[in-house]
């Protein structure tokens, strides 16, 4: 329960901070990017060791895809975050409307056609919505696939989001994240809410296909290091036997006989033939 518990806090920091900044800039471009790639990173040394801190489903489809987590849990953080986005853009409409100066404008609603400034097409915003969640997917697949880099994970995660935000606030509002756009859209209503489906299915195709490439992104492969008999054993064999002597012996019996021959008899061998005789 802690995780889902978590997943519900991060997602909700991440749309009030990050739709937030969006509607009281006016939807600034560099300013909107960094309150999400930000938001990413606070939230993600917080909650990080409890759940992972995906607040997102696209994020957790792909993991679960990829095998990470299993069904119950994909659930659980689906529903928890989309609860979460739902409760963050609920306190952002609760904060704007105690004010006189500050316009709700869309609460930082994803858009097409004439509801966006661009003003583009559906398909195009479909296509723009997969790339973007691909590269952005594909980072987190990548980046938290090596233990090592734990450390660092958060802040390499909230500069893909700042980089892809970048892009593509001109062209949708970016989401990459379907509880994010469905979050205001509920509370928008209307026309937000019949094009929301962009916005759900452009970022599940794109997490589906980031899960599909990292598959054959070869991010663990063992070094190796060559036998003094030219025998390849793998870095992992080598650090088995400095645990236990035992593994020593398996990896002599597979090395070679040197130019095809046995090995000569001990004495004790010789003198036990001896006496036989």
């Amino acid at each position: 329960m802690k995780k889902y518990l978590c997943e519900f806090l991060g997602t909700c920091v991440l749309v009030l901070f990050g739709c937030g900044v969006a509607v009281v800039s006016n939807g600034n471009l560099v300013a909107t990017a960094l309150a999400f790639g930000l938001s990413i990173v606070a939230v993600a040394y917080t909650i990080g060791k409890a759940s992972g801190c995906h607040v997102n489903p696209a994020v957790t489809f792909a993991m679960w895809v990829d095998k990470r987590i299993s069904t119950k849990d994909f659930i659980g953080y689906v529903i928890a975050q989309v609860l979460g986005a739902i409760a963050g853009s609920g306190l952002l409409t609760l904060i704007i409307n105690s004010t006189s100066s500050i316009d709700k404008l869309t609460l930082g609603a994803n858009t097409f056609g004439e509801l966006s400034a661009s003003g583009i097409t559906m398909l195009g915003a479909l296509i723009v919505e997969i790339i973007l969640t691909f590269v952005f997917v594909l980072s987190v697949l990548g980046v938290t696939r090596d233990e090592k880099k734990e450390n660092v994970a958060p802040i390499v995660i909230g500069l893909s989001l700042v980089l892809v935000h970048l892009l593509g606030i001109g062209f949708t509002g970016t989401s990459v994240n379907p509880a994010r756009s469905l979050a205001p859209a509920i509370f928008m209503g209307g026309e937000y809410l019949e094009q929301v489906w962009v916005f759900i299915v452009g970022p599940l195709v794109g997490a589906a296909f980031a899960s599909l490439a990292i598959f054959f992104i070869d991010l663990e492969e063992e070094p190796k290091v060559i036998s003094a008999e030219s025998e390849i054993v793998s870095a992992r064999e080598i650090k088995e036997i400095k645990e236990d002597p035992k593994e020593e012996k398996k990896i002599t019996d597979k090395e070679p006989r040197k130019n095809g021959t046995r090995k000569p008899k001990t004495q004790k061998t010789t003198a036990k033939k001896r006496t036989n005789n």
